[in-house]
């Protein structure tokens, strides 16, 4: 089969899309804000103006001035208590207004006055009162991060914040102020662009690794003259994108994704593991299929090499693991050959995604003594020369054939005819890990069959082996019943 070269294209990045509400941050500090009501509720909001550094006056008779502003009027200076009701001269010079009020009459008023104030104003729980609304924060100051779900549903931007807290460090913010240092000499001594991004990219890898201190101060420092005085050189980072499901990335890939100028991804990479990627990366489509119109290797190589001496941080981004069938220690070799550094962070490759999806351990010790993956498809369109039948027909292995649907008739009669039962236990695992997954459970001999049914051009791998068998029977289906489904939810069905 002749295949034809097909050009990298270039995809622009995604428009952001439509935002419910506008994200922004406010400089408070020395400016005036007024609090109007003395409950627990406006406590809690006079206390996060005072943390911004803003000098808050609070207005509300001493009947309603609750426990917890007076305990904040103890001990903070910037709030100060006016023990009498608001009223529209109290918004004179202030930046900020809030208000906990009775009943909307009054909140249709503050409003008002706010507005007249020239004031951004906000009404506790009257969302159709407010000028803006308070999010969860996530606090690493100077680092913050503020989260909202435009009031639709408080418990899950809670939720939200719960799992950024845990993933953020707290020495984050001994890394944001050490930034904050360090601004003036980085802008003093490396040229804006790609020089002083890279800096910035290997400060945050710092920043991931531990507490800064004085060695890291001075580390930092002696990298920016060394970065001011080379031409600096790019560097690939190969990445698994894994079968498809952008929740299945590690935390690494993710990383590289959102510091990466320049990706050279493949066909079968998803749109939402793209959708992670610094937003300004240049996306470049170099994929490769069976049968299609598709990049060449050395086109790919060559690229690769030209943008890694431009300086460019390319990810070259597989889908799957690297590792497993993707022309890694072609590409390898190539950068190597040009003294170009390079790093790999390895994927979850589509044989376990479906083994996980299916609850099947692909060396179940009293199924299987080791597992296999195997290509079903070689370079030159057909089944491979090389493959070692008699092994692959071992009964005790658990056996995975990538790119093979096409040659599942051949490869059901050389398993066959070296011995293995007909009966084998299979499963064929379509669109793994992407919408409109599939795994279909057949048996060695009902393999072509079962293969027949899958549309060109959907990403396809054959299992074989008695592993399989133990959750088919789990499920009440016999190991010699062809061609039955497993669904994406993971029930089964004819």
């Amino acid at each position: 089969m002749k295949l034809v070269s097909r050009p990298p294209s270039d995809s622009a990045p995604p428009r952001i899309a439509a935002l419910s509400v506008l994200p922004a941050f406010f400089d408070l500090a020395g400016k005036r804000a007024v609090v109007a009501g003395g409950s627990e509720a406006a406590a809690w909001k006079a206390e996060l103006l005072a943390a911004a550094g803003a000098q808050v006056d609070v207005y509300a008779p001493p009947e309603r001035l609750s426990e917890g502003i007076l305990a904040l009027h103890e001990r903070e200076p910037r709030v100060k208590l006016h023990r009498h009701v608001w009223d529209a001269d109290c918004l004179a010079g202030a930046v900020m207004a809030l208000a906990d009020v009775k009943d909307e009459s009054e909140a249709i008023a503050f409003a008002a006055a706010a507005r007249k104030a020239g004031a951004a104003w906000n009404v506790i729980d009257r969302p159709a009162h407010c000028q803006f609304q308070f999010g969860s924060i996530v606090n690493r100051s100077p680092l913050v991060v503020g989260i909202s779900t435009s009031g639709a549903a408080p418990v899950l931007s809670q939720a939200v914040r719960r799992r950024i807290e845990t993933l953020l460090p707290r020495s984050l913010a001994d890394w944001a102020a050490l930034a904050r240092q360090l601004r003036d000499v980085v802008a003093e001594r490396l040229t804006q662009g790609e020089v002083r991004r890279h800096f910035w990219e290997r400060f945050v890898d710092c920043a991931f690794a531990g507490v800064p201190g004085g060695d890291a101060l001075e580390q930092l420092r002696s990298d920016i003259g060394d970065v001011a005085g080379q031409k600096q050189q790019g560097h690939v980072i190969f990445v698994g994108a894994g079968p498809g499901d952008p929740e299945l990335l590690t935390l690494k890939a993710v990383r590289a994704l959102q510091a990466a100028d320049v990706i050279l991804f493949d066909d079968l990479v998803s749109d939402e593991v793209l959708e992670l990627a610094r937003r300004e990366a240049k996306r470049i489509l170099v994929g490769k299929r069976a049968g299609r119109p598709s990049c060449k290797q050395h086109e790919i190589n060559e690229m690769m090499i030209a943008l890694a001496k431009a300086g460019r941080r390319v990810v070259r981004l597989k889908s799957g693991d690297p590792m497993i069938f993707g022309r890694l220690g072609e590409e390898l070799a190539a950068l190597e050959s040009e003294g170009i550094e390079h790093d790999v962070v390895p994927g979850i490759t589509a044989g376990l995604a479906m083994a996980a999806r299916l609850g099947v351990s692909l060396t179940h010790r009293d199924c299987a003594r080791s597992v296999r993956f195997v290509t079903g498809h070689s370079q030159h369109g057909g089944l491979p020369q090389d493959v070692d039948w008699a092994a692959v027909a071992d009964p005790s292995a658990t056996t995975i054939f990538y790119m093979g649907a096409r040659m599942a008739a051949r490869i059901s009669a050389e398993l066959i005819q070296r011995g293995m039962s007909a009966r084998t236990p299979a499963v064929v695992g379509v669109n793994i890990g992407r919408p409109g997954e599939a795994i279909h459970s057949t048996d060695l001999a009902g393999l072509p069959d079962c293969c027949t049914i899958i549309r060109d051009g959907q990403p396809a791998l054959i299992g074989i082996g008695r592993v399989f068998a133990q959750r088919l029977e789990a499920e009440g289906v016999r190991p010699s019943a062809r061609n039955r489904v497993v669904s994406s939810s993971g029930m089964l069905r004819n």
